[in-house]
C-alpha cells in the first residue's frame, strides 16, 4: 500500500494517513449555505477535495464521502422574505443550482449529501446530551456551549481562550455566562423557519449541524473533516469541541483536519464589499468548467490562490497540449500503470500536490510526445493521472471543435511567423496571421515580455 500523507491541521504537521478502518474511509467536507449562487471562492475546497476523494478511491476500496448542505440559516431567511419566496423551496433552488455547478467543475456527487434540516432532532439530542454532561446550559430561550467547561477548547485553531475573549468581536449578550459561549440552539419568531423543542421554539446554530450530520452518516470519530481555511476558527473550533464532548466518554472526533487556502482576484481577497466578488455560475458562462477546475490545481491547496486572466490562458495552454497529445498518441494503445509508481499520483500522494501532478503530467506528455520511452506505459500514467485529478474527460474530437481545432503547436508556429513578418516589415502579413487565429478563437496580444496568446470560447 502506497503511503498518503496529509497536512493536518491539528497536528500542524504532515503525517502519514493511517485510516481508522481501512475497508471504509469516511470524510466530510463543508458544503455551502444555499441563499444564493456560490462564489469562486467556495468551488475550491470542492475541487480540491474532490481530487483527494479520487485519490482515496484509487487506494481504499470503500470511500464514503460526505459533503453537507446547510438549508437553515439566517441569511436564508432574509433572502426569501426580501423575495417573498418559501423558504425551503428558496433554498432547493439554489442547492440544485449548487449541484450543477460542481458537476460543471467536474466534481464527482459526494456519497451522502445530507441537509440541515433533515437533522433537527440529532441536533437537539446533541444539545441535550451536551447539557446533560454539563458542558452547555440553556439561558432565555438559548441553548450554549460553555467555552470553559472544557480545557481543550481553542486546540484546533491554536487559540488561548482569555485571547479570544480580549480580541474577540462578539455580541457580549445577556444570556452568555462568557463572551464566547456560542449558539447550540435559539429562537424562532413566529412565521419564521423553526421548530418545537424543549428549549422553546427555534432552531440549530450552525456549528452543531456537522457534528448531528457526521454522527448520524459516519461515526463518532472521522478520518478526514476539510473545508476552506477561514472556517478553521470558529466554525471548526467550535465544531470540535461539540464533537468530542457529546459522547458517552469525551474522544476524538477528527483525525486529520485538512484546511485549503482562499482565493485573491488579481492580488486582493475576494470579497463583497470589494466588489471583485465572482459566483461560479457566472464563470461558467465565460468558461468551460474544466478550464476553471484546472485552474485551481495549478497552485497548492494549503497556498492562497491568485485568479488571474494570466493563470488562465496559462491553464488553458496546458491543456490544449494535454488534449493535443491525446490526438496525436491515438494510436498508442496505453498498458497498465501501477499507481505506485506513476509520478502523477506520487505527486498527488503527498498533500495533494497539484503543482507537482501537473508538472509530471507536463513531463509524460512531451515524453509520449516525442515517443521516448515505453509509450504503452507513458499513455496508462498520462491517463491515469488525468483521472485522479479530474481532468481531460472530454472527447478529443469535441475539444478541437471549431475554435478549438488549431492546436498549442500550430498557434506558436504561426506566431513565429508574425514575428518574421514583423521583422521584415511585412505587416499586412503580421495584420493577416493575427486575424487569421483570431477567427480559428485565438486572441493574440504584444506584450513588453512577448506575445501572449489565450482562446477566445
Amino acid at each position: 500500500m502506497t503511503q498518503i500523507k496529509l497536512y493536518n491541521s491539528a497536528s500542524k504537521q504532515k503525517e502519514v494517513f493511517t485510516p481508522i478502518d481501512a475497508n471504509n474511509i469516511t470524510m466530510y467536507v463543508c458544503g455551502p449555505t444555499v441563499y444564493n449562487f456560490i462564489h469562486f471562492g467556495n468551488a475550491r475546497p470542492a475541487v480540491i477535495f474532490d481530487c483527494l476523494f479520487r485519490v482515496l478511491n484509487s487506494a481504499y476500496p470503500k470511500v464514503t464521502y460526505a459533503r453537507n448542505i446547510t438549508d437553515v440559516d439566517d441569511k436564508i431567511n432574509a433572502a426569501a422574505a426580501e423575495q417573498d419566496l418559501d423558504i425551503y423551496e428558496f433554498a432547493q433552488t439554489y442547492t440544485t443550482a449548487y449541484q450543477e455547478d460542481m458537476a460543471n467543475l467536474g466534481n464527482l456527487p459526494p456519497t451522502l449529501e445530507p441537509k440541515a434540516t433533515d437533522h433537527i432532532q440529532e441536533m437537539l439530542d446533541i444539545t441535550q446530551s451536551l447539557i446533560d454532561k454539563g458542558y452547555a446550559y440553556e439561558s432565555e430561550g438559548h441553548a450554549l456551549f460553555d467555552v470553559t467547561a472544557h480545557n481543550e477548547y481553542g486546540n484546533l485553531s491554536n487559540r488561548d481562550l482569555d485571547d479570544m475573549q480580549a480580541g474577540a468581536r462578539v455580541e457580549v449578550a445577556s444570556y452568555k455566562k462568557h463572551p464566547m459561549d456560542f449558539v447550540l440552539w435559539k429562537p424562532s419568531e413566529k412565521g419564521t423557519t423553526g421548530w418545537d423543542s424543549p428549549f422553546g421554539f427555534g432552531r440549530p446554530g450552525w456549528h452543531t449541524e456537522c457534528v448531528a450530520m457526521i454522527n448520524k452518516h459516519l461515526g463518532k470519530t472521522i478520518d478526514i473533516h476539510g473545508g476552506g481555511r477561514d472556517l478553521l476558527f470558529p466554525h471548526h473550533e467550535n465544531e470540535q469541541i461539540q464533537g468530542m464532548c457529546c459522547q458517552s466518554e469525551p474522544q476524538d472526533y477528527v483525525n486529520y483536519w485538512l484546511h485549503n487556502g482562499m482565493l485573491n482576484i488579481d492580488g486582493v481577497k475576494m470579497s463583497k464589499s470589494l466588489g471583485n466578488f465572482i459566483t461560479v455560475r457566472d464563470l461558467l458562462e465565460q468558461h468551460d468548467g474544466e478550464l476553471l477546475r484546472f485552474a485551481l490545481l495549478t497552485s497548492h491547496y494549503r497556498t492562497t490562490l491568485n485568479w488571474t486572466k494570466d493563470l488562465l490562458t496559462q491553464s488553458q495552454q496546458a491543456l490544449d497540449k494535454f488534449y493535443g497529445t491525446l490526438r496525436d498518441t491515438q494510436d498508442i494503445e496505453a498498458s497498465t500503470s501501477d499507481i505506485t509508481t506513476n509520478p502523477v499520483a506520487i505527486a498527488l500522494f503527498d498533500d495533494i500536490n497539484t503543482p507537482q501532478a501537473i508538472a509530471a503530467m507536463h513531463q509524460l506528455s512531451t515524453d509520449l510526445n516525442k515517443k521516448q520511452g515505453d509509450t504503452a506505459l507513458l499513455k496508462a500514467q498520462f491517463l491515469q493521472g488525468a483521472q485522479l485529478m479530474g481532468i481531460l474527460t472530454t472527447e478529443v474530437d469535441s475539444y478541437f471543435k471549431s475554435g478549438d481545432g488549431i492546436d498549442e503547436a500550430t498557434i506558436l508556429d504561426l506566431i513565429e511567423q508574425r514575428k518574421e513578418a514583423k521583422k521584415a516589415k511585412d505587416f499586412a502579413k503580421s495584420d493577416e496571421i493575427r486575424d487569421d487565429l483570431l477567427a480559428q478563437g485565438v486572441e493574440i496580444k504584444d506584450t513588453r515580455e512577448g506575445v501572449i496568446w489565450q482562446r477566445v470560447r
